[in-house]
């Protein structure tokens, strides 16, 4: 299991234990994470599960795909540490990972 954090934009802590192998997103929805709307299910087709990644995590979690840019275009106050957390695999590596959601969705 490895470690995965959401911060809500108030400030809320949402400290979850995920399998490896399974997305930032697919976590969020299976624990009631409010903000991560998910509307495509995880198809990078949308910008609902938008998240900034900690700037600690920046170079661990890496630079989203060209789709994945494409998608960030409609996110609501996108940022350089913006990403889909449908696109966000959890590994070993990640343990530890912090994600804050922003506080509206696109």
């Amino acid at each position: 299991m490895t470690r995965l954090t959401f911060v809500s934009s108030a400030g809320e802590r949402y400290d979850l234990d995920v399998a490896n192998g399974t997305t930032a997103m697919e976590n969020a929805v299976r624990h009631s994470v409010p903000g991560i709307e998910a509307e495509c299910g995880g198809a990078c087709a949308c910008a609902t599960c938008h998240v900034y990644v900690d700037p600690e995590w920046t170079a661990a979690v890496g630079e989203p795909e060209a789709m994945e840019e494409d998608m960030l275009d409609f996110a609501w106050e996108a940022k350089p540490t913006s990403r889909l957390s449908c696109q966000i695999k959890m590994r070993p590596e990640l343990d530890g990972l912090v994600l804050h959601v922003p506080a509206r969705q696109a």
